[in-house]
């Protein structure tokens, strides 16, 4: 066990502050593409019945009209959230009638990214910034990357566990910027064991070749039935450079080291210009293409596989949200929707990010240089591609070791973690969760990548295929069951309120798209003044 985790686990024991802990609060974000029976992807509007994208809380779009994003409020309840989940894929599918909801983050069957249309938010300037945002995206990398789903973890500890570690770490400074630094140093360590993460639950590691479209890869794929490519040790084709890439954004420097550091990383690629986005130009023959033309349009554009996070109020934009009031909670990113859960993710997973979140925390964290990033980074690479190959190699403190041995003494390290948890939630289910994934990394065939992909090779069954039978059989199950939280008046409600808010909003602007664009990147120095 760390001697780290060890001190600081005995100090809050010591101090009786060991139950301060309790109260971790957890949300999802679900995206999952809209599609026809024949898997197909959907090419209907979002449908009015589930509410506006642009103002209902738990049901909105991502890139496309066709790609859902499903959102539950944070809560310390880890059941009332799944539960939530639940009910929102429920009345969705209701509301769908003969669409489903495909359960796996690479896309359907797609024959041309033209046909992937962009997400609509209606006519007001937030809702017309939304998808020309979009646009940009669409004009710089291209549809088919955007139609890949995932899942995002939204993680926050209570306010009585901040105030019991403060003193025992011997800080001295405010609240929330000890908060802030704290994030952040989990952040540090979530980068240099993010791979762990991937490995297990990694689930996309065989795709449709209809999502290359003509491209060419540097992977050498193998192929599988009618259409499917796969790599036979890959996790996560989702997380490799099929995914989000962006070469401009590898230049560019954005480390966790100090929340003022990262927000000047950050604020710096949202207002660089790039020679290659200046190509494409802002606004053409009078229509825009994109927000602007810099490396960044928004901070939302760049890719990370974890974020810190604060809630932001109406037209801020996140940098001046963090530089305000400091880190609120983090978004874990790196997840793919996993195909066994008809809702995409599972308590066992929750609870395992659960103890792995808080061994990053409790461990000690030194800074982390760009040149040490990039190692991160060259190492998810790997278990991305090979996770599942005999004698993988990483680079830990500049040296190969094993993934597999170094695994292993990260199980035995947030072991005592799940013990406390257990304790302090009146449960065994932390440990279980850790000897189920145990489990997994001694046989690399238990993991979900290993399970699918040793069932479209023993099937010879294609990838597509096998999703929609999996879609078919979520979709019979979620409308078979009964609400457990919500209602259906519940969701007719909060639909229609979330039209009326729409349209409020419609009615309330009064300048044009061009000044309201200049209002919002004008709010500068207040992200410089962290």
């Amino acid at each position: 066990m760390s001697s780290s985790i060890s001190q600081r686990l005995a100090a809050l024991q010591q101090a009786g502050q060991q139950h301060s802990i309790k109260g971790i609060k957890r949300g999802i974000e679900r995206e999952t593409l809209r599609v026809n029976q024949d898997g197909s992807l959907a090419q209907t509007p979002h449908p009015v019945a589930l509410g506006s994208a642009l103002t209902h809380p738990w049901i909105t779009t991502d890139f496309s009209e066709s790609l859902l994003e499903f959102i539950t409020p944070a809560s310390a309840d880890l059941e009332l959230t799944l539960a939530q989940l639940t009910d929102i894929h429920r009345f969705t599918l209701k509301k769908l009638q003969l669409e489903r909801l495909w359960p796996a983050s690479m896309p359907c069957y797609i024959t041309d990214q033209h046909q992937i249309p962009l997400a609509q938010y209606g006519t007001s300037n937030v809702g017309k910034m939304k998808t020309l945002y979009r646009q940009g995206l669409k004009n710089r990398y291209g549809s088919m990357m955007q139609a890949i789903s995932g899942v995002h973890f939204n993680f926050s500890l209570p306010q009585s566990f901040w105030q019991a570690y403060k003193p025992l770490v011997g800080d001295n400074g405010s609240l929330q910027d000890f908060v802030s630094e704290q994030y952040l140093a989990l952040i540090r360590n979530y980068k240099r064991y993010a791979w762990l993460i991937v490995y297990l639950f990694g689930a996309s590691p065989a795709m449709c070749q209809s999502f290359l479209e003509g491209r060419q890869s540097r992977y050498s794929f193998q192929k599988l039935g009618k259409g499917t490519l796969y790599l036979p040790y890959a996790t996560s084709l989702r997380m490799s450079d099929l995914g989000y890439t962006n070469s401009a954004q590898s230049s560019l420097n954005i480390t966790y080291n100090s929340l003022p550091e990262y927000i000047a990383g950050l604020h710096a690629a949202v207002t660089q210009p790039s020679s290659e986005y200046q190509s494409i130009g802002v606004k053409v023959d009078g229509e825009f293409q994109q927000l602007n033309s810099n490396v960044l349009q928004i901070e939302n554009e760049f890719y990370s596989t974890i974020r810190p996070k604060r809630t932001t109020e109406s037209g801020e934009r996140p940098t001046c949200a963090l530089s305000k009031r400091g880190v609120e909670y983090i978004e874990v990113r790196a997840l793919d929707v996993n195909p066994f859960s008809s809702i995409g993710i599972t308590a066992e997973q929750m609870r395992f990010l659960d103890i792995f979140l808080v061994y990053c925390l409790l461990e000690q964290s030194p800074d982390l240089s760009a040149r040490e990033q990039q190692v991160t980074e060259q190492n998810l690479k790997k278990v991305v591609t090979d996770g599942r190959r005999h004698n993988l190699e990483l680079i830990q403190d500049g040296q190969p070791r094993l993934m597999q041995d170094w695994a292993e003494q990260l199980f035995a390290d947030m072991m005592p973690i799940a013990k406390w948890l257990d304790e302090v939630y009146q449960s065994d289910r932390y440990q279980a969760a850790m000897r189920q994934y145990y489990l997994s990394l001694l046989d690399p065939a238990q993991t979900p990548s290993g399970k699918i992909l040793n069932h479209l090779l023993s099937s010879r069954q294609d990838n597509g295929h096998y999703m929609r039978e999996l879609a078919e059989t979520y979709r019979a199950q979620l409308l078979a069951e009964s609400y457990q939280v919500y209602t259906e008046e519940d969701f007719v409600s909060t639909a229609s309120t979330s039209l009326t808010k729409q349209q409020q909003i419609e009615a309330a602007d009064t300048m044009s798209f061009e000044q309201y664009l200049a209002e919002y990147f004008a709010e500068v120095p207040a992200c410089t003044q962290a």
